[in-house]
C-alpha cells in the first residue's frame, strides 16, 4: 500500500474537523498548511470586499506566505489535500503549498469543506502549481460529520 498524507488548510476549523477524521480513518499521517500570518474573523469576510480573503481571491496570482515549509512530500505517494471552497476555488493559500514542494510523480487527491459550492474549477485552477507529471484529481466534498466507515469506503475508491 502506497504511503499516504492528509495535507490541509482551515480557517475555521470545519476542514481542520474533517482532515482530522480522514487522517485516522486511512491511517494517514497529518500536516496542516499554515499561513504565516492567521486569519481572523474579519479577513475571511467575503461580504467585505476589502477583507484580505477577498483581496486575495480576486488575484489569481495570490500566494500567501506560509507559516513553515516542512512537509516531508517526498515520503508520499498520495496527498489528500483538503480545504475550504472559497469563491468556488481553492484558497489561493494551496497554490502556495503546491508551489513550494516538488510533487512530481505524486498523486493529489482533493477533498473539501463548502457552505454549498461544489469544486468548480478546483482542479484547473491547481494544475499550473505542479510539475506536469503530478495527478490531481477531484475528490468529494466532505461536508457534515462523516463516519469513519464512509471515509474508508470514499478513500479506498480514491487511493
Amino acid at each position: 500500500m502506497s504511503k499516504t498524507l492528509v495535507a490541509y488548510f482551515s480557517a475555521s476549523g470545519t476542514t481542520s474537523r474533517v482532515a482530522k477524521e480522514l487522517a485516522q480513518a486511512v491511517e494517514a499521517d497529518l500536516y496542516e498548511i499554515r499561513p504565516a500570518v492567521p486569519y481572523t474573523k474579519a479577513d475571511l469576510n467575503w461580504l467585505d470586499k476589502k477583507s484580505r480573503s477577498s483581496i486575495e481571491m480576486n488575484d489569481k496570482s495570490s500566494r500567501p506566505a506560509l507559516a513553515d515549509q516542512d512537509a516531508n512530500i517526498g515520503a508520499y505517494d498520495t496527498i489528500l489535500l483538503g480545504f475550504p471552497i472559497w469563491w468556488y476555488v481553492a484558497p489561493t493559500i494551496i497554490n502556495s503549498f503546491l508551489e513550494s514542494y516538488d510533487f512530481s510523480g505524486k498523486k493529489i487527491v482533493l477533498f473539501a469543506t463548502s457552505g454549498g459550492s461544489g469544486f468548480g474549477k478546483t482542479v484547473a485552477g491547481l494544475k499550473p502549481s505542479v510539475a506536469a507529471d503530478t495527478v490531481i484529481t477531484e475528490g468529494k466534498v466532505l461536508n457534515g460529520r462523516q463516519t469513519a466507515d464512509s471515509l474508508k469506503a470514499w478513500a479506498r475508491t480514491v487511493l
